[in-house]
């Protein structure tokens, strides 16, 4: 069954249950191309993603080549940015033609890929700026690479100073004070005290972040190895 992500909750719109059901009679029918492509569409206005309608859609494509719509496919794979750190991407550009994959907008796309699996987030964002007219054209966009810089730093960092999570989701100033207000009331960070770029900002921790909370797996034996053993011992 596919199953619509969405943010907020919402229930899923009628599209997405047709769609849903169109999928599950008939996956590689490719009458239902225009409703897979409405759906894309209407994901990036509401903010939704559907990775398994998107992946239908493009293996339509596979079979249909002559009615591939490349914006559709740049939309698709701009989602599938914003599901970092989930490997949609990588999913959703193995069923691309590399005679597509060619074109300047998906050059630009994969460049952006890898800066962001790297954690270069300023030449990621230095880039998007000359790209304006790919990823701006989904709704939420610089939201969610902001919460996957997040996501990166927290797995990394015990601290970070105030000028590398600014490189890292692209805000200063004033926007930025807002932002760490925000994270230290509802996301337990810290903010250590001291002047503008010279603050440090002590994240939550993480098993990651700080190993001695990772769980010793290793000192403990599953309960369903113990009863395999009972037998044999007997």
């Amino acid at each position: 069954m596919v199953q619509e992500a969405t943010n907020g909750g919402s229930e899923k719109s009628q599209l997405a249950i047709t769609v849903e059901q169109l999928i599950a009679v008939n996956p590689y029918n490719p009458d239902i191309l225009p409703d897979l492509e409405n759906y894309v569409n209407e994901q990036v206005l509401s903010q939704t993603y559907n990775l398994d309608a998107n992946l239908c859609l493009l293996r339509l494509y596979q079979f249909e080549p002559d009615r591939m719509s490349t914006p559709i496919v740049a939309r698709i794979l701009v989602k599938a940015l914003m599901a970092m750190p989930a490997p949609d991407y990588s999913l959703c550009l193995f069923l691309i033609p590399e005679r597509v994959q060619i074109e300047e907008q998906f050059k630009t796309l994969n460049v952006l890929s890898h800066f962001l699996e790297t954690a270069r987030f300023r030449q990621f964002w230095d880039e998007a700026a000359k790209s304006r007219h790919i990823v701006e054209a989904v709704s939420g966009f610089e939201q969610a690479i902001r919460a996957y810089a997040v996501h990166v730093l927290s797995i990394t960092y015990q601290k970070v100073p105030r000028t590398i999570l600014a490189e890292a989701i692209n805000i200063e100033g004033v926007s930025l004070d807002k932002f760490l207000e925000h994270q230290v009331s509802n996301n337990g960070w810290v903010v250590e005290k001291g002047q503008g770029k010279g603050q440090l900002i002590t994240l939550p921790p993480t098993e990651f972040n700080h190993p001695e909370l990772k769980k010793n797996t290793a000192d403990s034996v599953p309960l369903e190895h113990i009863t395999r053993i009972f037998p044999i011992l007997g």
